[in-house]
């Protein structure tokens, strides 16, 4: 594959699946017109994987390199919760989560997008500790690697943490592997978990107590996606760009902010057979990054 320039213009890409090895998700990436990729490294519903090939990962660094791909970003598995009462479940989580990263460092990807967890119950600040507890566990057998794991933002479901963004700077502050975690923007999450994304002034507050709570600069990866739901609404449920309840005028102040400029925004969205679905979403945001907010 011939290396073409990374380009110009907004850093936005999409989550690309993976069948038939991460090379294929670097060339879907591209058809889709993408400047920036996040992948899943195993299967997202199974504890184990099988090992990372050597020769696999080698061609998918090429690829994306070649691809002008950059950042490329893993999303862990779903079933990794840190924070969870049952022993058995955070151990495993925790191996999890150590695997991920030997994953991401294996394949050359250096950031790792993590739910933070759910407390099951026992309440949020015993959840608080497990996860960054947790967090310090995985660091600790993992000390060489060079993956930044983030914490993404939660939109609020039943007992999970995160969708308070003091929440994840509670996180940040009790992990002894701080250096280590950065954090995931959600715009579908945050939407739900009641935050204003879409008028200028609730969009100015909400990144206010983003960065009294945490820093604005924490924000690596951001994933854009609408919401089928209301704000407010605690439910997850992902939508395409401008055809749900945050709207263009909501991803308008995201594609025009200058906090936000060169951080990666990635497509969660749902998706089609043809890909038409995200090189749709990707052409709405670059045509709001290229508006003026109102």
């Amino acid at each position: 594959m011939t290396k073409r320039p990374a380009g110009a213009g907004p850093l936005v890409g999409a989550h690309m699946s993976a069948a038939g090895g991460l090379s294929r998700a670097v060339e879907r990436a591209v058809a889709a017109g993408c400047r920036t990729l996040q992948v899943f490294t195993k299967n997202s519903n199974q504890w184990a994987g099988k090992p990372v090939d050597p020769i696999e990962a080698a061609a998918f660094r090429c690829a994306a390199d070649a691809a002008g791909l950059a950042p490329l970003v893993s999303h862990s598995a779903y079933l990794i919760n840190l924070a969870s009462p049952d022993p058995v479940v955070r151990t495993r989580s925790v191996e999890a989560l150590v695997d991920e990263i030997g994953r991401c460092d294996a394949n050359g990807i250096p950031f790792l997008v993590l739910h933070p967890g759910s407390h099951g119950g026992d309440g949020e600040e015993e959840g608080l500790d497990r996860i960054a507890r947790g967090l310090d566990e995985a660091a600790a057998k993992a000390p060489s690697s060079k993956a930044t794991v983030l914490l993404e933002t939660a939109a609020g479901q039943g007992a999970s943490l995160g969708h308070d963004f003091a929440q994840l700077g509670a996180i940040l502050a009790r992990a002894d592997s701080r250096p280590r975690l950065a954090l995931c923007f959600d715009t579908c999450h945050v939407h739900a978990a009641g935050y204003d994304l879409v008028s200028r002034d609730g969009w100015r507050k909400t990144l206010d107590e983003l960065d009294t709570a945490c820093g604005l600069g924490l924000v690596k990866v951001i994933h854009a996606n609408d919401s089928k739901k209301e704000r407010g609404c605690r439910v997850d449920r992902h939508e395409r760009i401008g055809h749900g309840t945050i709207g263009t005028k909501g991803f308008a102040n995201l594609m025009t902010e200058p906090a936000f400029e060169n951080v990666p925004k990635i497509l969660e969205t749902p998706k089609d057979d043809e890909g038409r679905w995200d090189r749709e979403g990707l052409a709405a945001l670059r045509k709001l990054a290229r508006s003026k907010a109102s």
